[in-house]
């Protein structure tokens, strides 16, 4: 468990908040360096977009000719590719909207957006476009900075311009809300029963503890999550510390039930046959079965924390918008294909219809787990690009839900449990059925 949480612990370094309230300085050096200053993205929609900038100095902002440029994510990204082809002062008349930063506070409403649209902000000022030879004596040139606050708001369910959440995080409030109840009640009617579970002991009760961890990790990530998100819905920051925990908490969930699975599949297929019936579900301790987990465990780990350094939003499950994502999904494609096989040679081989049907089930929740992230990755490929992030996440986080309740209900179930043990006389230490305790006699 140490390295897990070891592989997993620099994640917490990752705390930052694509937050939709910008505050900050303007610099006209920096908006020199870079050909203007970029401040913020944001995905408008409907009928009431709002920006609105505060600044602190008015007078300095108007004698700088101080402007905030609304472009479209296609043509900023396109004069990106371009910057040393481009004409630095032609290109500000892309902007789709020009903003003079004339008053301490600066509104604008925009056009109504029949359909999601990006855009960049960025800010440039009389001397953004300035050479080096024709500063000339200029002491104060990019010495003096504005302070701002940049607020960006879409409108709400009655149309007013509140909403803080860009088009692609619309729904996720609210989703995470019916996560966090889901798993309350579910604590409420089943915490108990696998609490005594877990005491009684028997031959799976290191798999029932990991589950209950991973199931306690992952509703730990919901809840931070929505904690995150209900401020966030307030100033359009949130608690980017939360946010950073439930992306940690996830990744060790994630990594926890990679080994589990791993560690029972791998021992099954590689030992199996030196082993006695009775040792089918315990612990997989083999020298082999291990060193393919924890490299895999590893890898994943390491792939995890690139993608949270490429991609800084708070989203678990991220799209195919970068390197380390698509190595993770092709990692998780070959472990399925590796514990397929694995489980396909035990399938085949057994005799005994309940224990194939117990390891049948097994096969769908870790195939579920898995497999799920790839598979919805590529599905969203037919939808537009703001929607395919928010899909994967309730799409994926719902189905790894599934997977763990069909391992729950495998590794709980009274009658599968006593053939696959195949014990001559045991307590049935792993049901929620009962309170009692039921003797077995061969």
């Amino acid at each position: 468990m140490k390295l897990l949480i070891l592989s997993t612990f620099a994640a917490v370094l990752v705390l930052m908040c694509d937050g939709k309230t910008v505050t900050g300085f303007f610099s006209s050096d920096m908006a020199r360096q870079s050909g203007a200053q970029q401040v913020a993205k944001f995905l408008f929609h409907g009928v009431n977009g709002l920006l609105s900038c505060q600044i602190d100095n008015r007078t300095v902002a108007i004698g700088k000719g101080a402007k905030l440029y609304l472009f479209h994510e296609q043509v900023w990204l396109k004069l990106q590719e371009k910057i040393k082809e481009v004409n630095c002062l032609l290109k500000f008349s892309d902007a789709h909207v020009t903003i003079s930063l004339n008053d301490v506070e600066n509104n604008q409403t925009l056009a109504p957006f029949t359909h999601p649209e990006a855009y960049y902000i960025v800010y440039a000022d009389k001397y953004t476009c300035l050479e080096n030879e024709d500063k000339r004596d200029n002491d104060s040139f990019g010495a003096e900075t504005i302070k701002f606050k940049l607020v960006l708001l879409n409108p709400d369910a009655a149309n007013n311009p509140l909403d803080h959440f860009s088009a692609e995080e619309s729904g996720l409030h609210e989703f995470y809300f019916l996560l966090v109840l889901a798993y309350f009640l579910v604590a409420c009617i089943y915490a108990q029963p696998i609490w005594q579970s877990i005491k009684k002991g028997g031959p799976i009760n290191t798999i029932l503890k990991v589950l209950s961890v991973g199931l306690f990790l992952q509703a730990s990530a919901a809840l931070t999550n929505y904690m995150h998100l209900s401020r966030y819905s307030v100033d359009g920051i949130g608690v980017p510390l939360l946010g950073g925990l439930a992306e940690l908490c996830d990744m060790i969930s994630q990594n926890q039930m990679l080994y589990m699975l791993l560690s029972l599949c791998m021992g099954w297929s590689l030992a199996r046959m030196g082993r006695t019936q009775s040792r089918l579900l315990e612990w997989d301790s083999t020298p082999i079965s291990t060193a393919i987990a924890i490299v895999a465990v590893i890898t994943q780990g390491i792939l995890l924390l690139w993608e949270q350094f490429e991609d800084i939003d708070h989203h678990s499950y991220h799209a195919f918008n970068s390197m380390a994502s698509l190595l993770l999904m092709a990692l998780r494609v070959c472990l399925v294909l590796l514990l397929t096989s694995s489980l396909y040679k035990i399938i085949t081989m057994e005799r005994s219809v309940l224990k194939r049907n117990f390891y049948i089930r097994f096969a769908k929740g870790c195939i579920l787990w898995l497999l799920c992230h790839p598979v919805f990755v590529a599905a969203t490929l037919v939808f537009a690009e703001y929607q395919r992030e928010k899909i994967i996440v309730v799409a994926v986080t719902f189905c790894q839900s599934v997977a763990m309740a069909i391992l729950y209900r495998l590794f709980l179930s009274r009658s599968l449990y006593w053939e696959v043990s195949s014990l001559s006389s045991v307590i049935l230490p792993l049901t929620m059925s009962s309170g009692h305790r039921c003797h077995y006699q061969s």
